[in-house]
């Protein structure tokens, strides 16, 4: 794993004035695997959940960690060929909420692409957002590599169009924390017939990068970390050399490896989610956990936040995670074990306890 903690030092020396201050999940991603003539940055910023009180005025803690996103990430060197957000730019999908956070995202200096997340959606089933940011599934290719964008958090047409009296309270419902009638997320049957048509176009041996805001994997149902039609979706990237799953939704730190796809979470610059105490899926579909984490700390609101560096050689995800309040981590591929692997994951007697006033 040597090469990873040579890309880090790379990227830290070459970053002095992110490094020093950085606490926030900026996501800067090297795709050594595309042409070695241009190699392929970008930077992942996600789940701000931008929430209006009233009028002009918006949760300070969520703005302040996306306006500081934004701003670490245009001083990013080497400067990324493009950023992504990865959806959930707002809480509950207004139009104050959106414009908001579009306002802040259009500081950045770099080409922007959107994800959407289920709180941009289920309020006007993303109408003002599509007005603002364009489809909301789509894909494109650049430098070597096929990039696709999934809208992954559709679900039943009986949840969505039938059992709510009214747009708000179904986005009320759906933006519950911990929420066990929030209906399964899925892609659907008009994506993945779309997504079909696009890979067919793609020679097998092109690296595929694909961002999901739900994680395409089916993972805690209760708190809706899980996608309905996800083994249909593995199943159209199977054929592929090397796929690369990145995805938002779940503010907190998980990998996995299904088949030839590599799963990697990123995390939030709103507030880190704990891991739910009964994970009791499939142990084929059960992704790794790396730091423990709780409930933000309400009297520091960057606590369990965290950004991270991702390099993909030869088609397989690397990330260093940098965590202000707990141990770094590095996950990367071990290709002995064919499957990502924790570099050096602290023993329990060595971490930091997560916060327990809640």
């Amino acid at each position: 794993m040597n090469h990873i903690n040579r890309s880090r030092r790379h990227f830290l020396q070459s970053s002095g004035a992110l490094a020093l201050g950085s606490t926030l999940p900026i996501s800067l991603v090297e795709l050594a695997f595309a042409d070695a003539q241009q190699n392929l940055t970008f930077a992942y910023i996600s789940d701000a959940h931008i929430q209006q009180i009233k009028g002009s005025r918006f949760v300070r803690n969520w703005d302040r960690g996306l306006i500081r996103a934004v701003a670490e990430t245009n001083l990013l060197n080497p400067k990324p060929d493009f950023v992504m957000f990865g959806g959930d730019l707002a809480q509950l999908g207004s139009m104050p909420e959106l414009d908001h956070g579009a306002e802040i995202l259009s500081v950045l200096k770099y080409k922007t692409r959107y994800v959407m997340g289920e709180h941009d959606y289920y309020l006007d089933l993303g109408a003002y957002w599509e007005k603002l940011f364009g489809s909301q599934y789509y894909s494109f290719d650049h430098k070597g590599v096929h990039f696709i964008v999934l809208n992954s958090i559709r679900t039943y047409d009986d949840w969505t169009y039938h059992r709510w009296p009214t747009a708000e309270q179904r986005m009320l419902e759906m933006a519950g924390l911990d929420n066990p009638n929030g209906s399964p997320f899925m892609v659907g049957d008009e994506q993945r017939q779309w997504l079909k048509k696009d890979l067919a176009k793609i020679p097998k041996t092109t690296p595929i990068v694909v961002f999901s805001h739900s994680p395409l994997q089916k993972i805690y149902k209760g708190w809706n970390f899980w996608t309905e039609d996800a083994e249909q979706i593995q199943a159209l990237l199977k054929p592929f050399n090397k796929v690369s799953v990145i995805y938002g939704h779940v503010h907190q730190i998980q990998y996995n490896q299904i088949g030839n796809i590599s799963f990697h979470s990123v995390m939030a610059t709103a507030w880190p989610w704990p891991y739910p105490s009964t994970y009791a899926q499939a142990e084929q579909y059960l992704p790794k956990l790396t730091v423990p984490m709780n409930r933000a700390d309400p009297f520091f609101e960057r606590d369990a936040t965290g950004w991270q560096f991702i390099n993909v050689a030869n088609g397989h995800v690397d990330l260093n995670y940098l965590l202000p309040e707990n141990t770094d981590r590095s996950v990367g591929f071990d290709k002995a074990a064919k499957k990502p692997v924790d570099a050096e994951y602290q023993s329990e007697g060595a971490r930091i306890p997560p916060q327990s006033h809640f």
